[in-house]
């Protein structure tokens, strides 16, 4: 293993503990999606500045707003804590959200989409390009109504800010997903077209760099999922990189995680999530070089924000909103019962 490779691995699993340690009642998953974050930017996340930035979200929102919900709160914590000034971002994202709940329903999504768009630098969110994300949507909708929900709004927002027309990006994303859709599964498909569809070159090629990095990974014995963790692969097979040098860096990050309490789970399923977070490791190493900007919107990204801003923002794109995706969703009273007595800790800990 590079040795740029192996120290990645290891900051992975010391910032994902940090995470743990500040949120201790979330979803694990969430933990191992902002320690991504933070090797993403090539920082190293700090328990308890986590904790002041959830403060910051808290104090700047209503005690039902979806700011707080227990979904993304460790996620937008992550990003605050990256700022110097955390409650301009904070304020920024509150204002994103106003306008685009005006055309969008209210959901977590929305709010990591409000946080994501604020990163754009030198960018302002109007409600003509509120409207632009708006008919994508639809777009999406029409094209696949069954497939299409609440997070495609997310991509549908990213891929306002394309330099590509609204017609141009629905049509490449449907041409993406009749080739992937062979393959894989509907959602998976549909999800990595919309990441294809915003990245330049012909829809032929980038479905083609697909596959075969998956099959690849099939035949080198990572059991690689064929659904929602599709959409990270997508990203990183935009690099411009052999795929037989990708396979092999995720294999060895792979055998890293395997290795770590937490990420040693044999069934097939949680080999599949093991593999994703390989891929998510291994796309760090890559962002911010000169060889490819390993985007949802890959190109188009550049001309929007700087070369700094895009090494962070890039990854932010392409894995965060498809962690969440990948959590179940509240199923029942119980549920919600467990969350208030949680709540209920956190706030005797706090004081």
């Amino acid at each position: 293993m590079k040795p740029e490779l192996e120290k990645l691995c290891q900051e992975y699993i010391a910032n994902r503990e940090e995470v743990g340690k500040a949120f201790r009642w979330d979803n694990s998953a969430l933990h191992t999606v902002c320690a991504n974050i933070f090797c993403a930017c090539g920082k190293a996340a700090d328990s308890e500045r986590l904790k002041d930035c959830h403060r910051i979200i808290k104090e700047n929102t209503g005690f039902l707003s979806k700011f707080r919900s227990k979904k993304i709160r460790s996620v937008l914590a992550s990003m605050l804590s990256l700022e110097e000034k955390p409650e301009d971002r904070m304020a920024l994202a509150n204002e994103y959200f106003h306008l685009l709940k005006k055309q969008f329903k209210k959901t977590e999504y929305l709010v990591l989409t409000a946080f994501l768009l604020a990163d754009l630098a030198d960018q302002t969110l109007t409600e003509e390009t509120v409207s632009r994300g708006k008919e994508i949507y639809r777009g999406m909708n029409q094209k696949h109504r069954i497939l299409t929900n609440k997070t495609d709004s997310v991509f549908a927002m990213l891929m306002a800010y394309s330099g590509k027309t609204a017609e141009e990006l629905i049509g490449e994303t449907e041409v993406c997903y009749q080739a992937l859709k062979k393959t894989f599964s509907g959602s998976g498909a549909q999800t990595s077209a919309q990441v294809l569809a915003m990245a330049a070159g012909a829809p032929e090629e980038k479905t083609r760099r697909v596959i075969e990095l998956y099959d690849a990974l099939r035949e080198a014995g990572i059991k690689y999922g064929h659904s929602d963790e599709l959409a990270p692969l997508a990203a990183l097979s935009l690099a411009d990189t052999p795929l037989s040098a990708l396979t092999e860096e995720i294999k060895e990050a792979d055998d890293f995680l395997k290795s770590r309490k937490g990420f040693d789970g044999t069934k097939e399923s949680e080999q599949a999530e093991r593999a994703m977070y390989a891929v998510m490791i291994v796309s760090d190493q890559y962002a911010g070089t000169s060889q490819v900007n390993i985007t949802v919107t890959t190109n188009t990204i550049d001309m929007l924000i700087s070369k700094q801003q895009a090494s962070r923002v890039s990854l932010l794109f392409n894995l965060l909103q498809l962690a969440v995706k990948l959590l179940p969703e509240p199923k029942d009273q119980t549920e919600t019962k467990t969350d208030e007595a949680e709540q209920e800790q956190e706030q005797k800990e706090e004081k």
